[in-house]
Parts: structure tokens; sequence; C-alpha cells
């Protein structure tokens, strides 16, 4: 059971719904139907961080915008706010919309609304609280509606919603989200479940203790510039994951799924010596290590199936953990392929392939582990997956040759292999591709790892509440959810959202640590398919710097960039606060202009603006908005303060209505025919709002004509 760390430390807000909402649908259910089948037994993994998350939301403190508007009276929500629930209602899995008659209709309104700007417009008071009810309800645990009158109330009226029915769903909400954790505490002491744990925010442990540790499972790989090599935060986020888990609930957690099922052999010696007795991985990861295959014949028995179906002891010198290894087409079955079939007959063809696989084994007791997400693979199911896991229950409960343990009592069942080494990887091809290696993967770990050196040279300096902000925030930054969106392999409808999260963490650190965050997190780490337009300069301009578009001449034959308004999310609009950017030349200077959203400046009277250009060397400039006056503006060269600059007139700004800033060319080192880089930001409170262009760089080429024009 795991989610990103969605929470924003330094704003103390949750910047996306999907803990709440996934605890809604999944968690409670998941324990909560196995009182139905006292025998069977099971393993439940749950990720600390979500485990915190969860205990926030219970408690009714958590701050998150889609969930404060979902339960808003209609007639008090802004355009704005209506626009984000129009966003965000519909982010779900089409079987949990499709329940619902009256939540399709309203979908079919959404898609039939035009032109685009008159959405919001056409969805009247009535419509938006049937929309808030629908979207909530939807994702309500089977389990929890079947045993709940007034939940079943709810579903029961269909539309026509009322303030009271918020309010009670939105109570029903808090109490399920109060049950939940509870029910995993009653199963475990009842002997039924083990709970296990992971590192706390979920980092790729090999990966932190070395990141030059990718290059043994796929020799070649192209690493990135920094390497990161942090065993010490591996063994603190193993050390904070185990007090969680005692205070939690109740006991101390004998098994380790490390993050995404990554293992090395220095991540399995740290987690023997920090008390684990046994952790799990992939069969891939078995047959790298002892260079042998799993071949699925067709009487569904599996070639060295008496090496894969047992736990292998690893280490040595009394600090030993023993590894459980997934067998991978099981646990995919359940994953991707049975959501597709009748559930009964998916649960009998699941207990005859475990059937089979034991066979594999001769005479010895086989342990099949089969492991896998516990949550976003069930809304592809009929009734969440429901009835086909009770079906596989019931079947398991029933058969005298199959008994359903969890993973300690697994260990009493046969005896173990041995492994003095393990290939290291995760349970995704047995390597960590997915995280490291890509062009958007590497630049993350970049900026995690000047990140992480700038905290160690800060840390000895600071008082100790500070401090460990910022080491939570360094921590969330080290978990594996970010790079999981980085790269060619996965994109979401969130893409953005994560993107700006990962950097908002990185940046939270330098802010905690009394530093200013590097310009480089300004710009968007995942490559964006955009349609903005720019128009490139047809003429030399001459502009005067006075923050006023006062001359409509004196910005003609100046380029011009326009966001694309029409890219991301519709609430991800309101983050569009730059209009336009102008950029031009005079035969010795290079003029910018920023036109703001008239909106964001009468909401927001401090801000700053950063330009970064690369012409022989990088110049850097900050220029700060106060009360809507441009304060003292600084400058970098090389990233060396640049003090009063040799040539008058070298960098001249100005802000009234528009910024407006003017930088010699001699200064950037920027001659003709020569191109070079130009790059604007919006920051506010040291995070960053707004990159121009989106993509990261304005290419910027100064040609003879444009000098002579």
């Amino acid at each position: 059971m795991h989610q990103p760390f969605y929470k924003d430390l330094a704003e103390g807000v949750y910047a996306m719904p999907w803990v709440r909402l996934h605890a809604l649908k999944d968690y409670f259910g998941m324990v909560a139907m196995l009182e139905e089948f006292p025998s069977v037994h099971m393993t439940f993994n749950m990720v600390p961080s979500l485990v915190a998350q969860l205990e926030e939301y219970a408690r009714d403190t958590a701050r998150e915008a889609p969930y404060e508007v979902a339960f808003k009276p209609a007639e008090h929500l802004t355009p704005e706010e209506i626009r984000m629930l129009l966003d965000t209602a519909f982010q779900l899995n089409p079987g949990l919309l499709q329940r619902y008659p009256r939540f399709r209709e309203l979908q079919e309104k959404l898609r039939g609304a035009s032109p685009p700007s008159a959405v919001a417009r056409s969805f009247g008071p009535r419509d938006l609280t049937d929309l808030q009810v629908l979207s909530q309800l939807a994702w309500f645990d089977e389990i929890y509606l079947a045993g709940d009158a007034e939940v079943r109330g709810l579903v029961a009226k269909e539309r026509g919603y009322s303030g009271e029915d918020q309010a009670l769903l939105r109570r029903k909400g808090l109490e399920l989200l109060n049950k939940t954790l509870e029910v995993y505490r009653q199963a475990q002491d009842r002997g039924q479940i083990e709970i296990s744990t992971s590192p706390f925010y979920h980092p790729i442990l090999p990966l932190l203790c070395d990141s030059t540790v990718a290059s043994e499972s796929h020799p070649g790989v192209k690493l990135p510039g920094h390497v990161f090599q942090h065993p010490e935060d591996a063994r603190a986020q193993l050390r904070e994951a185990i007090e969680l888990h005692k205070r939690v609930f109740g006991r101390q957690p004998q098994g380790l799924w490390p993050s995404e099922g990554s293992v090395s052999d220095q991540v399995l010696r740290l987690a023997a010596e920090e008390g684990f007795k046994w952790a799990a991985t992939d069969e891939g990861v078995l047959g790298r290590s002892r260079s042998i295959g799993f071949y699925r014949h067709g009487d569904g028995t599996v070639s060295n199936g008496y090496e894969l179906y047992r736990p292998h002891k690893f280490g040595a010198d009394g600090r030993n953990i023993h590894i459980f290894f997934r067998d991978h087409q099981l646990s995919d079955l359940i994953g991707f392929v049975y959501s597709r079939m009748d559930a009964h007959a998916a649960a009998a063809d699941l207990q005859q392939r475990i059937h089979a696989a034991a066979r594999s084994t001769g005479n010895s007791p086989a342990v099949v582990s089969v492991i896998l997400d516990g949550e976003n693979c069930w809304e592809f199911y009929p009734g969440n997956g429901r009835d086909f896991l009770k079906s596989f229950y019931s079947r398991i409960a029933s058969d005298r040759r199959l008994r359903a343990v969890t993973a300690s009592e697994a260990l009493q069942v046969t005896e173990p292999g041995t492994l003095n080494h393990v290939v290291p990887g995760s349970w995704i091809n047995a390597n960590f591709d997915v995280w490291i290696g890509a062009q958007e993967d590497n630049r993350a770990w970049d900026l995690l790892s000047e990140a992480r050196e700038f905290f160690a040279r800060k840390a000895p300096k600071l008082d100790p509440a500070r401090l460990e902000l910022a080491k939570q925030e360094l921590w969330i930054a080290e978990g594996s959810d970010w790079c999981w969106w980085y790269g060619p392999e996965h994109s979401s409808g969130n893409d953005e959202q994560f993107d700006l999260l990962y950097r908002k963490h990185l940046s939270n650190i330098y802010r905690m640590l009394g530093g200013s965050p590097p310009d480089e997190l300004a710009a968007p780490i995942k490559t964006l398919r955009l349609e903005a337009v720019n128009v490139p300069p047809s003429g030399r301009i001459e502009a005067q710097i006075d923050g006023l578009a006062s001359n409509y001449f004196e910005w003609v034959g100046a380029g011009v960039y326009t966001p694309d308004y029409r890219s991301g999310s519709m609430h991800g609009i309101q983050r569009q606060h730059i209009e336009a950017l102008y950029y031009g030349y005079s035969e010795d200077a290079l003029y910018l202009r920023l036109d703001f959203n008239q909106t964001f400046l009468e909401s927001q009277p401090a801000f700053e603006v950063r330009v970064t250009a690369d012409g022989e060397s990088r110049l850097r400039l900050h220029a700060p908005i106060v009360g809507g006056k441009l304060g003292a503006v600084e400058a970098w060269l090389a990233d060396k303060p640049l003090g009063a600059p040799t040539q008058p007139g070298a960098i001249q700004a100005a802000f009234r209505r528009i910024f407006e800033v003017c930088v010699s060319l001699a200064l950037l080192g920027i001659h003709p025919q020569e191109k070079a880089r130009l790059q604007v930001a919006l920051w506010m409170n040291d995070l960053p709002l707004q990159v121009i262009p989106q993509e990261g760089w304005l290419m910027l080429e100064l040609t003879k004509e444009l000098l002579s024009w």
C-alpha cells in the first residue's frame, strides 16, 4: 500500500488528492473482507509516508484544495474553484463513474460544452452540488457501502443533492479514514495479517546508497553527472520507518518491502543490521543472481521452481536476512489480466496455476510468493475486485493442499536456500532503468545531489527545528515516485503537478537552510508537449525602460513568446501568470518585457522576476517586486556577484504595469551570428511559479540582418 508524499511541508498543503481517495476506495476494504475468511493469512506492506498522510487526513487537519472545493456550498464557489472541480471530478477510472447515471450525465455535459470558455457557466448550482457529491461517492469502498445505510441512501438518491448531503458525506469519509488503520491493527492483533514496512519516503535504496550500482544491472547505462552516495540516508529512512511502525501498529516490523523491490548487497546488509528478518523482491533478481531462468511449461510447472518457490538466506556473521522472490507471472495476472475475466473463472485459474507452480518443487513444500500493488489494479475490476478476491479467498480456505500464510509464517514451512550475492535490481526488468539513465531522470538526480551537498554544508550551522524540516524535505525528494514519472516509461494526467511538486521540495531544502534556490529549479524537468506561440524578432528596437507600455512602436520588431494556455489541467491555468514575453535587440543591448495577468498583479504585491542568459558566460538577474514596486536588482556573472557594471547603463530595469529590462550585449558576451539561451522565471517566496519558455530555454540568435535593419 503506497502513495507518493503529496504534501508541501513549507506551505502545509497537499498538491493532489490520491491518498484520501484511495483511502475511501481501497485500504479499508482490502483488509476488512478478510474477516469472512479467518484461515486466510496475508501480508500487507504499509509505506510509512502513506501512513503519516492517512493519519493527518483522519485527524481532519490536512489542507487540500480539491477536498475543500468538493464540500464547499456550490453557490459560494469562485470561478477558479468551479474550474478546479470540473478538472478533478472526472479524474477516475471509467468503471467507477459508470455506476452513477447522473455522474455520466454531468460528464457528457462537460464534453458537450462549447466554447471551452463557457464550460464553467454551463453548470448551475444544482449541477455543481450533484457533481461534488458524486465525485466523492464514486470512490467509496463497496464493503463500507454495504454496511452503512446512510451512505447507501445517498447512492439511492441519485441526484438533487443538498448541503446536508454534502455534510453527511464528508462526515462518513472521515469515519472511514479513521477506521482504516484500526482495521489493520485489529487484523494484525488477531494473527491474520502481518504488516511489513518500506523505507520512510519510498526511496530506491540501492541508488541512495550508491547510484553507480545501476551499471551492474545495466552495463553501459548513462549515469547522472553527480554520483549520489549516501547510505546514511538509506539507514535513516529505515530507522524512521521502524519508529513509525512501532508507534502506529504497536510492534517491531519483521519484514521489509524495499521500495519497488529494489535490492543490492549493501541494502540487504543494512536491513539485516536494522533488525529486519525478511525482505522481498522479484524473481528476475534471483534469476540474474543465480544465472538461471524460470520458464513456464505447458503443464504450468516452472523450470528451476525449487529455487523460486522457497525463501533464500542472505548474509554472514550472524547478520542474516531471508529474501522472498515473487512469482512475476502470477502477480501480473492479477494486476493486468484477471480484471477482463469473469471473477470466479479468474479465481479458479489462479488456484490451478498455484497448484501447477507447487509441482515444480517435487516433494518439497512450495512457498509461492504473490506480491503486487495493493490499490491501483482493483478499479479495473467490476465491483473494485471484491468478487474476484472473495472467490479466490474462499477457494484457498477450502483447499486442503493450500495455506495462505504471512511471510514470517512462510519461513517456518521450508528449508531456505542461500545467497552470497544479489545482482542489484528491482521488480521491473531486474534493473533500475525506470529511475535512472534517461535524460530527465539524470537531471532530477543531479538537482537532488546539489541540494544534498548544500544540506551537508549548511546542516551544522542550523537550529534543530529548521534542520529537521530541511531533512524531511530532502528525504521526500529522495523518494522513488518522482523519477517514476520522469523519463520515457510512464506518464499521467498529472505530470506537470508531479514535476512542480518535486522542484518545490528541492526548493524548500534551500529555503529552510537559509539559501536561495537555484534558478534551474524554475524550469520543468519533464519534457512538455507544447504549442506555445513564438514569433522571432523581425527588426531592431529601442525601448524606453520605464515599466509602461507607453508607446506601441517602441516594441515593434520584438520577438513575442506566448505561453500555451491550453496545456495542462484546467486548474493548472491558475499558474499562468505571465501573458507574454517580448524580446529584441538594439545595436548594443538585449531588451526584455513581461506582460502579467492583471488578476495576478492585483492579488500578489510581492514576487520576483529572474532572468538567466547564456552568452560567453552565464548572467543571472534577480529583480524583486515588493509592494508593487521594483526593489534592488541583483546580478551574477559566471555565478560571481556583479557589483556596479563597468559600462554605464549595462543593466536597466523598471516595473509599473509591466516589467522591462535592458542588458548590454557586451556584458552578456553575445556577438553577431552567435546563439545564446534565455530563460525568464517568476518566483514567489523562493518557490518557482512559472517559467518562460515552458520547455525551459529560448534560443536567441543575433543576426547581422537584425543589427543593420
